[in-house]
């Protein structure tokens, strides 16, 4: 029996990414999962790379079941749909990625905060602080249906280090202080929530960035230390199959220190630090 068999899974922003490698492993480890973004199969976000239908078509490859579910998690009446789908479908959430992040539609512009638009504003804070905020808002209900239920938060966390832009710094933060406030909020109820921070990581968009591909990253020295989304991907499958998870209520974790815990490598064999600034 697989760790997740019989668990229900929601990663949002999964077409590519951290998002989706953490879909692929939930799948790999037994969940039943549903994968939302605005890529879709007839119309990819910006014509990037990686759709919520690819996800789904790695998942089954290999041995998993899921759904895709376009949704623009600015819009609560669609994130609120994606709850009501879960409902009708499955009756109930054990396992919710929080991994909606709508930076990627300006890009990090390293710049001195005077320098900065106040569009970082809306990108990191209206399409990624508060779709998070509004993906549990939704969420509670199906996920207070069970006795174990996990909230896993993606964000970006060195203790006490300055990520070197203002507004990225702010918004990672703000998703740390979300599920140390949320786990305090819903002690009792038998939901964990924590957050979970990857190192930096070869996703398609930074693979795009250094015009080289999975096959060829090694050649570039600045992606020596760098590490696949699968990497996280399997931090949460882990901690998600963790009897005892209940006991990291409210931290901030890193991949690295937890493939020491677990035991897990990434897709080449290493086991990579814990990423630093």
């Amino acid at each position: 029996m697989k760790p997740l068999e019989g668990k229900t899974a929601l990663v949002t922003g999964a077409s590519r990414g951290a998002g989706r490698a953490i879909a692929i492993e939930l799948g790999r480890a037994g969940a039943f999962v549903y994968v939302t973004a605005r890529s879709t199969r007839s119309d990819s976000t910006n014509n990037r790379p990686g759709t919520i239908d690819e996800t789904i078509a790695e998942i089954k490859e290999k041995g998993g079941q899921g759904a895709p579910i376009r949704c623009d998690h600015t819009v609560d009446s669609q994130t609120k749909a994606v709850m009501d789908q879960i409902q009708r479908e499955q009756g109930k959430l054990d396992i919710l990625i929080n991994n909606v992040w709508g930076a990627h539609d300006l890009g990090v512009e390293q710049k001195p905060f005077r320098e900065l638009s106040l569009k970082n504003w809306d990108t990191m804070f209206t399409a990624g602080v508060r779709a998070q905020l509004a993906v549990n808002h939704f969420a509670l209900p199906l996920l207070e249906k069970n006795a174990n239920a996990l909230i896993i938060h993606t964000t970006f966390w060195d203790e006490g280090k300055y990520t070197g832009q203002f507004y990225y710094d702010l918004a990672k933060n703000a998703l740390v202080r979300m599920a140390y406030g949320l786990s305090i909020e819903l002690a009792g109820s038998g939901i964990t929530v924590l957050a979970l921070s990857p190192g930096f990581m070869r996703t398609e968009l930074v693979l795009k960035h250094f015009e080289t591909d999975e096959e060829h990253w090694m050649n570039i020295p600045e992606l020596r230390q760098s590490e696949s989304p699968y990497y996280v991907g399997r931090a949460a499958a882990a901690l998600a199959g963790d009897p005892k998870i209940d006991k990291k209520n409210g931290r901030a974790l890193r991949t690295g220190d937890l493939a020491e815990e677990y035991g897990f490598t990434d897709i080449d064999g290493r086991r990579i630090p814990p990423f630093s600034l």
